[in-house]
């Protein structure tokens, strides 16, 4: 047990991803706080409106859809550290402004769609520079175990920040949470500040010349002709658009479903969350970059499991659901994410990891609306299963392609225990 811990663990050995993971940490679980704050906050100013939750998702994810591509540019370019730094120095500055507004009392609807969107502009500067960060904290050897060790620090945040928003917007209502989002966002920053620039894994990048030049439509051209790039991208861009909102939908399902308060809408997050954290640590233990199979796989069972979630009538039902699509959900996310980033040039990661932030975020301000619009009309419930349904067609017509594409075929074994499995062993 112990090796196996130290195994999961071991990019924790490594001093500057250390400091990494644990002012991400800190950070996350009150941008968790705030996320369930912010949209408490608007349901109260549109009187229940699942359209507005819609619209602050959208305004929240459309700097992503605009800027992130130019940011994977200034990360092939420019020191990441710094530009890390920066965005969330930017960020700290818009948190601590928010929360003088709500706790002020002169917070308006509007206000909170500005701030969602220039909270959005932050984020799609630092979340591409970060995810191209990690190889240079760690190193290739050790890039699948940092990459699922960031996965778990995401959902540990997700467990622990909407459990506890739930409690302290019920107690103190949102104005407190917001505040100890600002305070918790400058961790990161400290922590960055910290970090030993000898120690970072640069080697591999390119002259300074030559990233000088770099340009972002030669990273699409590097993605176009890369077909094991390009079809976990395009999964991806289909499932984050229909299924990945459930940081909207499931606030409306605890309101206007089950007509509960802020305790269950955190629970239900947190159930998720179980889930997301299980499917990051499953990965942690691979050392090897992910086949396509894991990843189709995976992703037709986050797929299931999420329709399963959106046809469930019973409370208790949602509630015990979240957990396995929480687990698919994550598990397919990451692999997806190993898989590209264990198989992209160094010089090109940048840009292709800004690309894997825009289908894995960007494309939240066109489905947002459409499933906020979705569930005021026909419900919540009936949002989640029908994103759950045209993510499963799209898992399964990528499966399709990609058997045609490497001539293997898909069988079924009943003993000695019931599975699928693929009689090709490339890919």
């Amino acid at each position: 047990m112990q090796a196996k811990l130290s195994t999961m663990f071991q990019s924790l050995q490594v001093r500057n991803y250390r400091l990494f993971a644990s002012g991400q940490l800190i950070k996350l679980i009150g941008v968790w706080m705030m996320f369930i704050a912010q949209d408490w906050l608007v349901l109260e100013l549109s009187n229940n409106s699942a359209t507005a939750l819609g619209v602050v998702t959208a305004c929240q994810f459309t700097p992503v859809l605009l800027l992130t591509l130019l940011s994977g540019r200034l990360a092939d370019r420019y020191d990441k550290r710094v530009l890390l730094f920066a965005a969330n120095a930017f960020w700290s500055i818009l948190a601590l402004g928010m929360s003088l507004l709500v706790l002020t009392d002169l917070v308006q609807l509007w206000h909170v769609f500005a701030f969602a969107a220039l909270l959005g502009t932050a984020n799609a500067v630092e979340t591409p520079v970060r995810q191209a960060f990690v190889s240079e904290l760690v190193g290739t050897p050790l890039l699948p175990n940092a990459l699922s060790l960031n996965a778990a620090v995401f959902n540990s945040a997700r467990i622990v920040g909407p459990a506890v928003a739930g409690l302290a917007i019920a107690a103190f209502d949102v104005g407190p949470v917001f505040l100890f989002t600002a305070v918790s966002s400058i961790a990161p920053l400290v922590n960055v500040v910290r970090m030993r620039t000898a120690d970072l894994h640069r080697d591999a990048l390119l002259p300074r010349d030559e990233r000088a030049s770099a340009r972002v439509v030669d990273g699409l051209r590097y993605v176009w002709r890369r077909p094991d790039l390009l079809l976990p991208m395009a999964i991806m861009s289909v499932i984050g658009m229909s299924l990945f909102n459930f940081q909207l939908t499931l606030a409306a399902l605890a309101k206007t479903v089950f007509h509960t308060g802020a305790a269950s809408f955190g629970l239900f997050s947190t159930a998720l969350a179980v889930g997301a954290l299980g499917g990051a640590l499953s990965g942690t233990g691979r050392r090897s970059r992910p086949s396509v199979w894991v990843v189709l796989g995976a992703a037709i069972a986050c797929a299931s499991f999420g329709t399963m979630v959106g046809l469930s009538s019973a409370y208790w039902l949602v509630v015990a659901l979240l957990v396995p699509t929480g687990f698919s959900m994550v598990f397919f996310a990451q692999a997806a994410n190993q898989r590209i980033q264990m198989g992209v040039d160094a010089a090109f990661r940048g840009r292709v990891m800004a690309l894997w932030v825009l289908v894995f975020l960007g494309t939240n301000p066109v489905g947002a609306p459409l499933i906020g619009w979705v569930a005021e009309h026909y419900g919540a419930g009936a949002s989640i299963w029908m994103g759950g349904l045209i993510s499963l067609a799209a898992a399964l017509i990528a499966l399709t392609w990609q058997l045609r594409h490497s001539g293997a075929r898909l069988r079924f074994r009943v003993l000695p225990m019931p599975r699928f499995y693929v009689t090709s062993t490339d890919c």
